[in-house]
């Protein structure tokens, strides 16, 4: 899917930032920021990646908080197939 496809189905742009503790120096807090098209309230996608970096991953999860915002819905886009200039 296109990014505007997934825009007029109802997902948004989610952004993440998570802080994760350092495998070598665990006292220490570095940061990870994620964007992707999700579905919101459940964040499937996100979730997922959560799921994979603890799986994966060495550095262990501190916290990770996010924003979901719907950039555009299908009511506010329209689908334009001429233009007319007067001069």
């Amino acid at each position: 899917m296109t990014e505007t496809e997934c825009m007029l189905r109802g997902y948004g742009l989610t952004t993440a930032e998570m802080f994760y503790h350092l495998p070598d120096y665990p006292h220490v807090l570095n940061s990870f920021i994620w964007q992707d098209y999700d579905l919101a309230p459940d964040h499937d996608r996100l979730l997922r990646f959560i799921s994979y970096w603890r799986e994966t991953i060495e550095g262990p999860l501190h916290s990770v908080r996010f924003v979901h915002r719907k950039l555009i819905s299908p009511g506010e886009w329209r689908n334009v197939t001429g233009e007319f200039h007067y001069h």
